[in-house]
């Protein structure tokens, strides 16, 4: 992260501790009370040693008053210190929020071209270990930040109505500290920002191995995992090492300069003192406050680390919700309010790589409540064709029109409400059945268990502990693949959309219910426009129509009969299937 991408960070986070002007003031103000309550302390410490002249000649009745004065002080400071660090803690967890959803918001509204090209460890890890890391860097520099400005000022000041001269070299030495502090940070930010990509390189394999064990154990690939673990691991290793080396470096070189610092003025502070320019009271009260100027310095220097790693997570979180969304509906985009189902495909041409083309000049029209299936082999564009019509992804040239709109011109919730997805691959969220049925929609328990009986999934979840109101979610192993996709089915039956779209559906499901399903399907498809994407050629047979594509190009289409009858490319998928 270069110089100018800290300072848009850090203009960054002050939008956001904007919002919280009023605690903010308070924490202000009450830093204020908390330094002079702090440094009344070594005030009072000078009076009472002034107060001790020699034997026989101690004012215990100044000195009394003065211990008073000191407790209260010590107890006040407490009390405010306390006081002070709620309203951090509230600053700093509030912003952290406040980013934690701005983040969140842009991961459900970013492109499916972003999400599949990046590695899903790596934006978990923005949205949660980075502002986790960026929260505990603004609890330190809020606790340090004001009480550090008003013990700088203070103590000058202080100094200052004791003795020029000390207050003078105090000053002019101070500049020393501050390069060496200024020279070690500008590295340590660079190479905190190293270890933060290399944390998130980390974090997406671990998620990856974490995900596919099954598949890892089942190809023996547990070696080879935990070697190139351990050397991400390893290079996360030497890169933290690196970083912290030249952080932890910070902190005692500025000490070192702040303790020359203080050598310096008790030498001038004795030698004023000799010559009777102050007291001992005085002297010792002035070498307090010396020590207290360059604490703040110390305590600055020591919290870099903090500071500099908050810094740099805070870059990549930005980084994320600056990234482009899915554009919003443009100017006149329509609602659908009873869509009847026609669809089609007009010229259409896509690819994921521009240097790869996958669609070439693509066109279909389907009519109200026809069937249509879509086959071919593996690379053939069938998916694309449905993330194509879904706006999952926009094509490159021609249009996709729903109704004679184009897709482009219809609101994005409108289109995803009129069409219903059963994908191959399944996903339950963390809920209850019911929730994960519903997804979203408002329907009667009647209407959700009507749906699940359609799917045949009501006989396995009446069998589950609390039936409908049981717990579930995607990894926890309860469910067979099949019944997951069951659950999904049934997500289907509660919409009742008018074009369906069923990638894969029964793919995961035993030959006995994928009967069952099927049945299901042309109750639910009856009158509706249907997609159904199969490499099962026997599920296709009574569809109206077989797109049949090769290439990114539809090569032949008609029925089953028909295509068998060609003795085309189908025939031999066909044929292929039973061989």
């Amino acid at each position: 992260m270069g110089k100018g991408s800290g300072r848009r960070t850090l203009r960054r986070l002050g939008f956001y501790m904007g919002r919280y002007t009023a605690p903010a003031v308070l924490e202000i103000v009450l830093a204020g009370m908390i330094t002079a309550f702090t440094l009344g302390i070594p005030v009072l410490c000078g009076k009472i040693i002034d107060c001790m002249a020699g034997p026989g000649s101690v004012d215990f009745d100044r000195i009394a008053g003065y211990l008073v004065i000191m407790a209260v002080c010590v107890l006040g400071s407490g009390a405010l210190q306390w006081a002070a660090s709620l309203i951090s803690n509230h600053i700093s967890f509030s912003v952290s929020r406040d980013i934690r959803n701005d983040a969140m918001e842009t991961v459900t509204r970013l492109p499916v071209a972003y999400t599949d090209s990046h590695r899903y460890g790596g934006i978990v890890s923005r949205v949660t270990s980075d502002v986790d890391r960026l929260t505990d860097g603004m609890i330190l520099a809020l606790d340090q930040l004001f009480q550090s400005i008003f013990t700088i000022a203070g103590t000058l000041a202080l100094m200052i109505s004791i003795s020029p001269s000390i207050a003078l070299t105090v000053v002019l030495l101070t500049p020393v500290s501050l390069l060496v502090a200024g020279f070690l940070a500008k590295r340590t930010h660079r190479l905190f920002g190293v270890q933060a990509e290399s944390r998130a390189e980390l974090s997406g394999y671990v998620n990856e191995m974490v995900t596919e064990q099954q598949t890892i154990r089942a190809f023996s690939g547990e070696e080879e995992a935990l070697l190139n673990f351990g050397k991400l691991n390893g290079e996360y290793m030497k890169r933290s090492l690196k970083a912290i080396f030249f952080s932890s470096v910070t902190n005692p070189a500025t000490r070192l300069v702040n303790n020359v610092i203080y050598a310096l003025v008790c030498l001038a502070g004795c030698m004023s003192a000799i010559d009777g320019g102050l007291t001992v009271g005085a002297l010792s009260s002035a070498l307090a406050f010396a020590g207290k100027y360059a604490k703040p310095f110390n305590e600055i220097s020591g919290i870099v680390t903090e500071i500099q790693n908050a810094l740099v997570c805070a870059g990549r979180v930005f980084e994320l919700t600056d990234e482009k969304r899915y554009p919003e509906d443009p100017e006149g985009a329509a609602e659908l309010s009873d869509p009847e189902g026609r669809v089609g495909f007009d010229s259409v041409s896509f690819s994921y790589v521009p240097e790869e083309r996958l669609i070439e000049d693509f066109s279909l029209d389907v009519k109200k409540g026809e069937h249509v299936a879509i086959v071919g082999p593996t690379g053939a564009g069938k998916t694309t064709i449905v993330n194509l019509l879904m706006r999952f992804y926009d094509p490159d040239s021609g249009s996709i029109c729903l109704d004679g709109r184009s897709t482009r011109m219809i609101k994005r919730d409108s289109l995803t409400r009129s069409v219903g997805m059963v994908l191959q691959d399944t996903w339950i969220m963390h809920g209850t059945v019911r929730d994960n049925i519903l997804m979203g929609r408002k329907a009667s328990d009647g209407d959700v268990e009507r749906a699940a009986r359609l799917a045949h999934a009501h006989g396995f979840i009446m069998k589950m502990p609390r039936g409908y109101d049981t717990v579930i979610s995607d990894d926890d192993g309860v469910l067979s693949q099949g019944q997951r996709q069951l659950i999904c089915i049934a997500r289907v039956f509660v919409a009742v959309p008018p074009v369906l779209i069923l990638d894969e559906a029964t793919s995961s499901i035993d030959t006995r219910t994928e009967l069952k399903i099927q049945d299901a399907f042309g109750r639910l498809t009856e009158g509706r426009t249907s997609f159904v994407i199969a490499h099962r050629l026997s599920t296709i047979r009574d569809a109206d129509r077989i797109i049949v594509m090769n290439s990114g190009r539809i090569v032949e289409s008609g029925r089953h009969d028909e295509l068998l009858e060609k003795g085309g490319f189908y025939r031999e998928l066909w044929e292929s299937r039973f061989r």
